[in-house]
């Protein structure tokens, strides 16, 4: 499972009252590419497919992932952070063995 910390809970909420998306979810999943091999990538989505997808409750935030991604990801905790260097989700991963400097692609 996945879990969002309550910044990220609240940036979540942020963008979804601002951009009109309040009845979608958040998709969590895993791509190829990115300096260490894998990509974390988020966004809203209202659609779920129910032979591969998982979907949960985090904070009061639906979330969807889909069963490939959800094998990356498992015990994943979602937090939001701001500093010197600019603001974004931050993925707290045990499964990652490496990440890139930038924090946004791992390997396992």
């Amino acid at each position: 499972m996945i879990q969002l910390s309550e910044r990220a809970r609240d940036k979540v909420r942020e963008i979804q009252k601002a951009e009109s998306l309040e009845k979608q979810g958040l998709r969590v999943r895993v791509i190829g590419g990115g300096c260490s091999g894998f990509t974390y990538d988020l966004f809203f989505d209202d659609e779920i497919n129910q032979d591969v997808d998982e979907v949960f409750e985090s904070n009061g935030i639906p979330v969807y992932i889909d069963m490939m991604s959800l094998t990356y990801l498992e015990g994943t905790e979602i937090d939001y952070v701001e500093g010197l260097y600019g603001a974004g989700f931050k993925f707290n991963n045990p499964a990652a063995k490496s990440t890139c400097g930038c924090g946004s692609s791992f390997s396992v």
